[in-house]
């Protein structure tokens, strides 16, 4: 029996990991074919027994081909309360403003948002909230993107379980990634529904080269790119069938009109929701373009929402509140902002109150909320 159990090989099966051991205690046996046959060990991927938390019924659901023939998406800005938490009627009185004004859809909780200081709980909220109750106008983007996989994907199934149309998802940033792992990260939530990939280097440290997009592009659920690198990039893209939307305001009427973009992921509709629509539709047109674009550098002499913040705090459309570490605009460049508004014409502008200038005293700075 003991002779019997030496030379005894097992086989021994782990079901839940699709892997087989083979274990010898035969040692001369092993060393021989460790010496023969043995190879490096190389990276497994273990199977993803998680399955997806989704639902197939479409009262909310949208296809990608929907998606991908949005012209204008607003990025939105979040108001606060003077205590730092959501004002959902200044919120939604800025949605309608864009409904009205022929925006076809809105990224929520993005950078512009500051999905980056909210909760999850916050977030999923935000999105569920807008889904209730303008979803049947306009198409809602959650942005359910972060640099944790885990978190991304955990996100991202809570948004399209409360019903948005489509996610945006950035690459990992701060703790950045190889560019294989950036692939891995995408193609764990692109699944999920349509998605947007986001593309600003400036913010993330990292740029997402067109490769990555490449690859991507096999995945049916692939809306498009959202692409700030610039209209050379966009154009190599549009070349190659993949569908891009502009992240650069000031460069939006040359992708749209020059370089094959479908449209813009805006900032500057939040307050010219109009004559951005023109600049997307109405084909090409210079003048209102160089019109715009003093305004367009206004919005972004700071990091965005920064810009934004303070305008639309001006035009009395939200309560002068920031979540730190946001703070607004020096008292000279809110002064600009008002000789911007009577230039471009204060009809263009969301809001029906006048343009005012902001003393310091009048913002409310948060920092826990």
């Amino acid at each position: 029996m003991a002779a019997m159990l030496k030379s005894y090989s097992s086989t021994v099966c782990f079901p839940a990991s699709g892997f087989t051991v083979f274990r010898s205690n035969n040692a001369t046996n092993a060393s021989n074919k460790r010496s023969s046959n043995w190879k490096p060990p190389q990276a497994a991927i273990i199977p993803n027994l998680h399955l997806p938390m989704r639902s197939f019924e479409v009262k909310n659901r949208t296809s990608t081909e929907d998606i991908k023939c949005l012209r204008l998406i607003t990025a939105l800005k979040t108001p606060y309360l003077p205590d730092g938490r959501f004002d959902l009627e200044a919120y939604d009185d800025l949605v309608n403003k864009q409904i009205e004004n022929g925006v076809e859809g809105i990224i929520v909780g993005g950078t512009t948002g500051e999905g980056q200081l909210m909760s999850w709980d916050e977030h999923i909220m935000l999105i569920g909230h807008t889904v209730n109750c303008f979803g049947s106008k306009i198409k809602v983007v959650g942005n359910t993107g972060s640099n944790s996989t885990r978190e991304a994907i955990h996100a991202s199934e809570q948004g399209f379980a409360v019903g948005m149309h489509a996610a945006l998802h950035i690459n990992p940033y701060y703790g950045k990634t190889s560019l294989d792992g950036m692939i891995s990260h995408f193609e764990s939530v692109i699944s999920m529904g349509p998605t947007i990939i986001y593309n600003v280097p400036s913010r993330t440290g990292q740029d997402i080269p067109p490769h990555v997009i490449q690859t991507l592009a096999q995945s049916a659920t692939l809306a498009g790119v959202k692409e700030c690198v610039g209209n050379d990039r966009i154009k190599q893209y549009t070349d190659d069938g993949i569908v891009v939307w502009s992240g650069n305001d000031d460069q939006c009427h040359d992708a749209r009109w020059g370089y094959g973009a479908t449209g813009v992921i805006s900032v500057t509709s939040n307050l010219v929701p109009g004559l951005m629509r023109d600049i997307m539709f109405a084909g090409k047109n210079p003048t209102l373009n160089s019109k715009l674009l003093p305004l367009m550098d206004w919005l972004f002499q700071e990091p965005n929402p920064i810009g934004l913040n303070t305008a639309l705090a001006q035009l009395g459309v939200v309560r002068p509140v920031f979540r730190l570490p946001y703070v607004p605009l020096p008292a000279e460049k809110r002064i600009e902002f008002v000789n911007l508004v009577k230039q471009i014409g204060r009809e263009h502008f969301v809001g029906d109150k006048d343009v005012q200038v902001l003393d310091d005293d009048d913002f409310i700075l948060v920092g826990r909320y």
